[in-house]
């Protein structure tokens, strides 16, 4: 494995069942400081794949791996302390957040699942969280239901920072918000990788945004990657017939200046 590959998936296999098989021989790998974007249309098996690199998902076969250590050989122990490096944020920023915690318990959760303080305390910790994500620390007694889409997808965002990890996985973090939000969320992702030196799996079906966001793009049909290139080439030139469909089905959203949103 090159010794800047992060991430690793090796013939990932997904069954449901002896005749269900959602994802089937997937590989690809993940460079260190990239984003790679996974797209598919509702089905395709992205969001599997996503969770089966986290564990979240036990694979029915295939190896992971991180920094060339086998995931799937990890004790419940040595996963604990793996996921510390290793995030998820999900599509949905409501769902994502118990409703009857304010965002100081959220945003501390973390912390008390790993047994963890920060060296510079609570008060100050969590006030950079929420000020990283572009949010006042005034948010931190407030309830989830108190804000915006946008702004609780900010929270999901600081929560999955909160212990400095490496890798995030993004499962479609845009796409129950209105364009514009969408893109201030996008903009925010690309200062925190910079920022951070982050590494990103973007899950998707819109091909603009994953055209703005990431460096390479591995496109999924009915379990299977069918795709897998450089993210300007995969866009502007595909060579697979599926692929032309979801760039065809997800035209660029222009500003009323006339300019693409992406």
């Amino acid at each position: 494995m090159p010794m800047d590959v992060l991430v690793e998936a090796r013939g990932l296999v997904k069954e449901y069942g002896a005749r269900r098989r959602v994802v089937n021989d997937v590989s690809f790998a993940i460079r260190k400081g990239e984003t790679l974007g996974l797209v598919g249309e509702s089905g395709s098996g992205k969001s599997t794949v996503a969770r089966m690199l986290l564990r979240l998902v036990e694979p029915t076969a295939g190896e992971v791996k991180y920094e060339g250590r086998d995931l799937l050989a990890a004790s419940s122990q040595e996963m604990r302390g793996m996921r510390r490096r290793m995030q998820i944020v999900f599509q949905d920023p409501y769902a994502a957040l118990n409703p009857r915690m304010r965002v100081r318990e959220i945003l501390t959760e973390p912390f008390a699942i790993h047994n963890e303080r920060p060296v510079e305390g609570f008060a100050a910790r969590l006030a950079e969280m929420l000020r990283t994500v572009g949010m006042d620390a005034s948010a931190l007694d407030r309830f989830p239901h108190e804000f915006s889409g946008g702004q609780r997808q900010r929270i999901n965002i600081a929560r999955a920072l909160a212990l400095r990890p490496e890798f995030l996985v993004l499962d479609e973090p845009v796409s129950a918000l209105d364009v514009s939000v969408a893109a201030q969320v996008v903009n925010l992702l690309r200062e925190l990788q910079r920022e951070n030196d982050l590494t990103y799996l973007f899950i998707s079906h819109s091909m603009p945004v994953v055209r703005y966001l990431c460096d390479r793009v591995a496109v999924m049909q009915r379990g299977q990657l069918v795709e897998v290139g450089n993210c300007e080439q995969v866009c502007h030139a595909p060579r697979e017939e599926y692929t032309q469909r979801l760039i065809a089905a997800t035209p660029e959203i222009p500003t009323a200046s006339g300019e693409s949103l992406w």
